[in-house]
């Protein structure tokens, strides 16, 4: 990381490869491996354009982190498309991209991932699922154990990620071991020990398939997003130049090819209507193949691979208000690092605060559909940054240089543009309302500018903000 913040504590490179790879298969496998394909094969009729929607997905996500591969690289700093918006465009992106993932995206994800982990673990203890709170009246507000277990994981998890990122770091590297393995014994077992189901065509009514393709799409890249959170810590990894391209690219090929695996499982086992019928599609396969202990192996695969990507979450997510704050553009007390532990102590814990808050109140489903448009917005700025600062600072030092370029990453920008408008399109109120949502933050950033500009303590941040 540059030296911006001179006297300060810094942040320590602890992460190695395995840990930056961790970081990327560990937040990107979560419970979409598992639940996806119903949905998907429902939307196109047919295993083979389900593989096709994987794939297309795949290529997709690897043409993004080839780009971020670049960026990272060149910018090896803490809150990942932060710095590249900032370097890009402009202070006010960086600043509303941090907004949105401390109050929306990172703090929603880590509500949805704590909360998924509860309702598998209900499976084995149904107690979870009891009441300890019902609002009087017809509300339909209620606290639930399961609710407060979910809290009590996010605050352990944070608590464990505050003291030192190399303990978080191993945590997520062990855990995301252990995940693999327990897919890979899935997709094996799917192989050696499940019978063939019987040649049949797709159930149910006519699918247009090419129509359905969008949608099944939509349901691919949720379930290989996170592959960018690795740019988030990318202070805090030993030699940056040369792990951050190799997580991210290798990452991501990983990823891709547990998720092909995982779906050939599935299919050879049941047929496109058995899968379309049964949301939970690993759950009916491996309780076909093993009866109730079969199915209890998937749960327990499911809570393992969500607590890593709940883990990578946590561990990624708080370098971006840091990041933020560093610049003059977020509370102070986030830009503050713990001199024991070397790691930003107040933003892993009011990120994952305000995360337990949501996962009490529940708002975070409302949230997420708020998001959608402008996290592809990021996303697609984010990778025409390396179009934009090949331009803007030819002299910048590039150690890894974008494969494919420029094709790969305006390929990306395309896609990205067209879910974009189809987003709009289709659901044009959350869209604006997200928008909206995000606009709350511009009066907190002019508040926040005109601070920077007068702290004499910081004259590299007020300089830099002149502009």
């Amino acid at each position: 990381m540059s030296d911006r913040t001179s006297g300060r504590t810094e942040l320590k490179r602890d992460l190695g490869t395995w840990a930056a790879s961790s970081i990327v298969v560990g937040t990107v496998i979560g419970s979409g491996i598992f639940l996806v394909p119903h949905d998907m094969v429902a939307a196109v009729g047919s295993p083979g354009l389900v593989f096709a929607v994987w794939v297309f997905g795949g290529l997709l996500t690897l043409a993004g982190s080839l780009s971020y591969a670049e960026l990272a690289a060149a910018l090896p700093e803490a809150g990942g498309e932060y710095a590249y918006l900032r370097e890009a465009y402009g202070p006010l992106w960086g600043f509303l991209y941090s907004w949105t993932q401390m109050w929306v995206a990172k703090s929603g994800s880590i509500a949805t991932l704590a909360t998924g982990f509860a309702i598998y673990l209900t499976a084995f203890f149904p107690a979870l699922d009891g009441v300890v709170w019902r609002a009087p009246g017809s509300s339909g507000l209620e606290i639930r154990y399961g609710q407060l277990f979910a809290i009590g994981l996010i605050l352990a998890l944070a608590w464990l990620n505050y003291y030192g990122v190399k303990l978080g770091g191993e945590v997520q590297t062990a855990i995301t071991v252990v995940k693999v393995a327990l897919i890979a014994a899935i997709i094996v077992v799917g192989f050696a020990f499940g019978t063939a189901h019987a040649a049949a065509g797709p159930g149910g009514a006519p699918v247009a398939h090419w129509a359905g393709f969008s949608v099944a799409l939509v349901a691919a890249l949720w379930a290989y997003d996170g592959w960018n959170n690795v740019t988030m810590v990318a202070s805090e990894i030993k030699n940056p130049q040369r792990n951050l391209p190799r997580a991210l690219i290798g990452g991501t090929l990983a990823v891709i090819a547990i998720y092909i695996l995982a779906n050939a499982a599935y299919f050879r086992v049941l047929s496109a209507a058995e899968v379309g019928a049964h949301a939970r599609v690993a759950g009916e396969m491996m309780q076909r193949i093993g009866g109730a202990r079969g199915a209890q192996a998937v749960s327990l695969a499911a809570m393992i691979s969500i607590f890593a990507a709940l883990n990578g979450s946590i561990l990624s997510g708080a370098r971006v208000p840091y990041a933020a704050a560093r610049d003059g553009l977020f509370f102070h007390s986030f830009a503050k690092v713990n001199e024991h532990y070397r790691t930003p102590g107040a933003s892993i814990l009011f990120l994952s605060a305000w995360a337990a808050v949501l996962v009490l109140t529940g708002g975070y489903r409302h949230l997420f559909t708020l998001v959608i448009f402008p996290s592809w917005l990021v996303y697609g700025m984010s990778t025409a940054s390396v179009i934009v600062l090949r331009r803007k600072q030819p002299d910048l030092p590039r150690p890894y240089r974008t494969l494919g370029y420029p094709a790969v990453p305006a390929v990306f920008v395309l896609v990205a543009l067209a879910f974009i408008v189809s987003t709009l399109y289709s659901a044009p109120m959350e869209s604006l309302a997200g928008v909206g949502l995000i606009a709350l933050g511009l009066p907190f950033y002019a508040y926040w500018r005109r601070q920077a500009r007068a702290d004499t303590s910081t004259p590299e941040s007020a300089q830099k903000y002149e502009n």
